[in-house]
């Protein structure tokens, strides 16, 4: 996708409907991600409290009690979701959802994609401002399999209902939102220091930058320009430009 391409303008009031080219190509790479290295073996404590034993079927049946449509559930995919939903998906639309925000504001991050020696700052959404980005319906069968293998692998914090705005209508959507009452909530910090550990995080799952890189990449393919990701792999590509690379 180039940089005649067509993006969600979505500081627009009818966002749905205005798109604009972006100005900018991506400068963030892999060949500049791969100047880290690609994971490590050192690993922090868990610093999230288990959830009791029927968390995720009673989370999962209380969900699936409030569906609109038997059958349709839509999942709003903000960043890992979108290039690894961990669900089989039926349909896929770039969406709008309101009254949220993407943010650095989980961490920080000592295990997956951060270390004690390398700490990580995850992206969840926030409350506030709009937020683009992918509703992705769930494949229809054994829902409720499904979203408990899904709750599984989120922290174990019930989902929001979102109202998520797609070229097809509007959607209700379930999203995996921060909880300031959590430990690992944090305000995000300024943008610089994001771009700072974004840069410099690895943990055994693999690095932020490879996390931030591939988010960019699959908002682009669905059209999707969000300038504050934008801006940080801009910052961080500087960044990782100024190490060496690996042999």
């Amino acid at each position: 996708m180039n940089s005649e391409t067509a993006c969600f303008d979505y500081s627009s009031t009818d966002a749905l409907n205005l798109m604009v080219p972006r100005a900018e190509p991506l400068r963030l790479t892999r060949a500049l991600v791969n100047r880290l290295p690609p994971r490590t073996d050192e690993c922090g404590p868990v610093r999230v409290t288990a959830p009791d034993p029927e968390f995720y079927d009673r989370t999962a049946s209380q969900i699936l009690s409030q569906m609109e449509f038997p059958e349709t559930l839509w999942v709003f995919a903000a960043g890992s979701l979108i290039w690894n939903p961990r669900f089989e998906v039926a349909e896929r639309r770039t969406a709008l959802v309101r009254g949220w925000h993407r943010a650095f504001c989980i961490g920080p991050m000592l295990r997956m994609r951060g270390s004690p020696s390398a700490p990580g700052l995850m992206m969840s959404i926030d409350r506030g401002g709009v937020c683009p980005g992918v509703a992705l319906r769930m494949q229809p069968g054994d829902l409720h399999a499904s979203l408990v293998g899904l709750l599984q692998q989120e922290p174990p914090v019930p989902p929001e209902w979102v109202r998520a705005e797609t070229k097809g209508g509007p959607v209700m959507a379930i999203a995996f939102t921060a909880d300031p009452a959590t430990l690992m909530y944090c305000d995000e910090p300024p943008e610089a220091e994001v771009a700072d550990i974004l840069a410099s995080a690895v943990g055994h799952l693999g690095t932020m930058a490879e996390y931030l890189l591939n988010t960019v990449t699959e908002l682009e393919i669905a059209g999707v320009y969000d300038p504050h990701l934008w801006r940080l792999q801009d910052m961080v590509a500087d960044r990782l430009a100024r190490l060496p690379e690996r042999a």
